[in-house]
């Protein structure tokens, strides 16, 4: 199974070990929630709705009130960035002054800034609305712009909330083409999807939560495993096999 122990000496970009974390102390929403990202890894977060995976996701982000166990961050910078599955934005500013203000926020200057927030503008075709305002946006450039804001800072991992909602096959071709450079770079990815066949084929292991605790993790083969069927079973069939 993929996992971590103090003392082992593995690297990793994210390490979480939850004994219990909720809303509230005496009803616990997960438990015994452990996984490791290292540097480079696309961890694949996955379960149906109720789960524990945004729990999961918000105790990461220090957003739960009640948690009994650790978060570490690792990398160099020990910087994160995270996509929710709805954007959140200011609705008196352009799309241009969001970028200027993450990357004022981060301490990225301005030379710097500059050129990388065209570049990911014209990646995502959104180099005309750089003036305009997310508000009027569709849902899909919406999400756009949280992406280009979570690739402008170059972090160490990616928290990334059901990323594929509303965008065209297009601009998931541009996404999961900037995360291949960013794991490339030695940026870790924990991706939280429902879109399991794109999980299959993208992400090097899994965690699956069910009732809030984890049910399986490690690679796809490890996880056939952990459900008990074939060699070549589909993340698909596994996961209703777990859930």
């Amino acid at each position: 199974m993929h996992g971590f122990e103090k003392g082992s000496g593995q690297e990793y970009v994210l390490h979480i070990d939850i004994k219990e974390a909720g809303y509230e102390e005496e009803k616990p929403a997960i438990r015994d929630v452990a996984l490791l990202v290292a540097p480079g890894e696309l961890v694949g977060l996955i379960g149906p709705n109720g789960a524990g995976k945004s729990t999961t996701i918000k105790t990461i982000l220090g957003l739960i009130a009640y948690v009994n166990g650790e978060v570490q961050l690792g990398g160099q910078r020990k910087r994160y960035a995270y996509v929710p599955e709805q954007p959140v934005f200011y609705e008196y500013l352009t799309l241009w002054e969001h970028l200027r203000l993450a990357a004022s926020a981060f301490g990225i200057e301005e030379s710097q800034f500059a050129s990388k927030a065209n570049e990911l503008l014209e990646r995502f075709r959104l180099s005309e609305e750089r003036d305009h305002y997310p508000t009027h946006f569709s849902k899909g450039m919406q999400q756009k712009l949280m992406l280009i804001i979570a690739f402008l800072l170059e972090p160490d991992i990616y928290i990334v909330d059901e990323p594929f909602v509303g965008l065209d096959p297009r601009a998931t071709n541009d996404f999961l083409s900037l995360l291949e450079l960013e794991r490339a770079r030695g940026a870790g990815v924990l991706m939280s999807t429902h879109v399991l066949d794109t999980a299959e084929r993208i992400c090097q292991s899994f965690v699956l939560i069910n009732s809030g605790s984890v049910v399986a993790k490690g690679t796809l083969a490890q996880v056939r495993i952990d459900a008990g069927r074939a060699e070549d079973a589909t993340l698909f069939e596994c996961f209703h096999a777990l859930t």
